[in-house]
């Protein structure tokens, strides 16, 4: 494990994400009516999402693009000064790309890769939503109004990502941006199967697994959170009565114990809804690190996964 004197405490959580997608009137509709996000803007290609609970502008940025994927993570510094400190580290670490002047919503970002390649950006400057008349809500310690429409998520609760060397994705996280790993799958032959990364007391805002493909950076799936488990059933009905394939879940994880919902949005990428799961408090605590025949000797209840689980991310293998 990566040992650090003083943690790193500068980044304050995962903001939003990008994702692309080639089908964009069809995906939109899928956040919107499905999920019940509601629209905050759009610009050229790209539109801007919300959960009901973002202080945030959104937490899902939807780009159109020839195939499905990730565009980039975005993460929130705790200052203007936290982010110089990050930005000067990313540097150092031959990783950093630079500054942006910023995005719809947020100042300027710096932009930085992770050891496959992946984008992410991390900033200070926000703009706290502020709800037009019809979405003030009648508690002033709400940021929106609950619609009643779809799911109704609240906010973007994990992003999922598959890498050949989940090790030294992991190492980076921990060593650049203090990100703490609470769960460790490590194989036979001594490579780590998965990874759950957070900088918050959630069990997980990042997630690496194992790329078993010949391909870096692709997107495994973007999490959605509601309050319950029994929004989560309500979910799966929510998508079979619309035709929506469920391909795992309703059920339980083992790692974290999140409840769980798998499904495909239109443009190809995989979405979770997702509730439930440990607040990990304990600040110098030691991650849960399982053996290859513990983890798949304690699987948690429920139907488990399809092979599909293991083997599809976006954008497909050409494989």
């Amino acid at each position: 494990m990566t040992a650090l004197d003083e943690p790193i405490l500068d980044v304050g959580h995962l903001a939003h994400a990008e994702l692309l997608t080639p089908a964009p009137a069809e995906s939109l509709a899928f956040f919107v009516d499905i999920l019940g996000m509601e629209q905050e803007a759009s610009d050229g290609g790209s539109v801007y999402l919300r959960g009901f609970g973002d202080y945030e502008r959104y937490c899902l940025k939807l780009t159109e693009a020839p195939a499905p994927g990730l565009g980039h993570i975005a993460l929130r510094a705790r200052s203007a000064a936290a982010l110089e400190r990050r930005a000067s580290a990313l540097e150092r670490s031959g990783r950093g790309i630079g500054w942006i002047e910023g995005d719809v919503g947020h100042g300027a970002a710096y932009r930085f890769t992770d050891p496959d390649g992946r984008l992410f950006e991390v900033y200070h400057e926000t703009e706290r939503y502020q709800p037009p008349e019809h979405l003030v809500p009648a508690m002033l310690n709400q940021y929106q109004k609950r619609t009643g429409r779809g799911i109704g998520v609240r906010r973007l609760e994990h992003v999922n990502v598959t890498s050949p060397n989940v090790r030294a994705c992991r190492e980076f996280l921990e060593r650049e941006l203090g990100y703490r790993a609470l769960e460790i799958i490590e194989l036979d032959d001594g490579r780590e199967y998965g990874a759950w990364l957070s900088v918050t007391v959630q069990g997980h805002e990042l997630i690496y697994i194992h790329e078993g493909a010949a391909d870096h950076g692709r997107l495994h799936h973007l999490a959605f959170w509601v309050d319950t488990r029994e929004e989560v059933l309500g979910a799966a009905d929510l998508f079979q009565d619309h035709g929506i394939f469920i391909e795992a879940g309703p059920a339980k994880h083992t790692p974290i114990h999140s409840f769980y919902l798998y499904v495909y949005e239109p443009g190809g990428n995989r979405i979770e809804i997702t509730s439930g799961g440990h607040l990990l408090f304990d600040p110098d605590g030691a991650p849960t690190v399982w053996t290859q025949q513990q983890y798949s000797s304690s699987r948690a209840w429920g139907r488990g996964f399809p092979p599909s689980f293991d083997t599809y991310a976006t954008p497909p293998t050409q494989a």
